[in-house]
């Protein structure tokens, strides 16, 4: 029996349950995990909030995309994942569980310098990120601005256009502005008057504009800015997206998908050769994931949240 969180209704946190289950046993292209450590992220509980529609069909939600632990069991047929390798996992779904069934491809080998938490956070905030620079094609030399620098998505899209040789601003409350300096950003901070204060650090102009944010006041800033509209890109206001014509990402966008499926071996590879770095903020027992939600949804200190079975 292992403890898995679900939703048996729509709703806010207080739907979520623990029970116990059993799973069944790895088919010829699977594995069982026992999890580590788990990612939290927007999207569950995004998923049982009703956010997406309300199918009752679709009950019970079972959140959690993302996680790292240590192979239990493989299928018959499975024979690049071996028993007690320690891997990320990148589950899709039901990755709230104190033990996981998922496909072996899902799978990727964990880095030793890499911790089980940092790795059990890397890989949707990393995907997201990596989609982010590739849609709107930052490379050397681009000026990019980042909204949000210091969030979860943010903070590893600093990390990724740096290594891309971009000349990275970061727009982020003044209590991170030493934090985006280590990461090789030039530190800004939002509000009224954003654009004159980014147009000061670059006077020849901004090639893209990457969006975490998603409020009306940080897209009018981000329009301001002139850019080209095809370079910037939000991945959560997706109805000023479609009404202004700049980029939206993710929401089921199959380019989206492709993108962040190939980037995630080029992540781990990253963070275990130190050139990428997650930033774990706080944690919460699996059982608590409940008061977890409720914590995300409320302004909180920097780093991802993880939940630890």
């Amino acid at each position: 029996m292992a403890k898995t969180v679900v939703a048996k209704a729509y709703g806010g946190p207080e739907v979520l349950e623990v029970i116990d289950e059993d799973l069944p046993a790895a088919r010829s292209d699977q594995v069982v995990v026992d999890m580590r450590a788990i990612g939290v992220n927007p999207i569950d509980y995004k998923l049982y909030s009703g956010e997406f529609g309300r199918d009752p069909t679709r009950l019970p939600v079972r959140p959690g995309v993302e996680g790292a632990g240590v192979v239990v069991a493989v299928g018959d047929g499975v024979t690049d994942v071996r028993v007690g390798e320690e891997v990320l996992v990148y589950a899709g779904s039901g990755a709230y569980a104190e033990r996981v069934l998922v496909s072996a491809s899902d799978v990727l080998p964990k880095p030793e310098s890499v911790s089980w938490e940092s790795a059990a956070c890397l890989l949707v905030a990393g995907g997201t990120a990596v989609d982010a620079l590739t849609v709107t094609r930052v490379g050397e030399g681009d000026v990019v601005v980042i909204q949000g620098a210091a969030g979860g998505v943010g903070e590893l899209a600093v990390q990724l256009a740096v290594a891309r040789g971009a000349i990275v601003l970061g727009v982020a409350w003044d209590k991170h502005h030493d934090f985006l300096r280590t990461l090789g950003a030039a530190p800004v901070t939002p509000g009224p008057g954003l654009p004159e204060r980014i147009r000061a650090i670059a006077p020849d102009g901004v090639d893209a504009v990457i969006d975490t944010v998603g409020t009306d006041d940080v897209i009018d800033d981000s329009i301001a800015l002139g850019v080209d509209l095809d370079r910037i890109v939000t991945i959560v206001a997706f109805e000023r997206a479609a009404r202004d014509g700049f980029q939206a990402i993710g929401a089921g966008n199959e380019n989206s998908a492709r993108i962040r499926r190939e980037a995630r071996p080029i992540l781990v590879d990253m963070a275990g050769h130190g050139g990428l770095d997650v930033v774990v903020g706080t944690r919460f027992p699996l059982v608590e994931a409940a008061a977890a939600h409720r914590a995300l949804r409320e302004p909180h200190a920097r780093g991802k949240f993880v939940l630890l079975p």
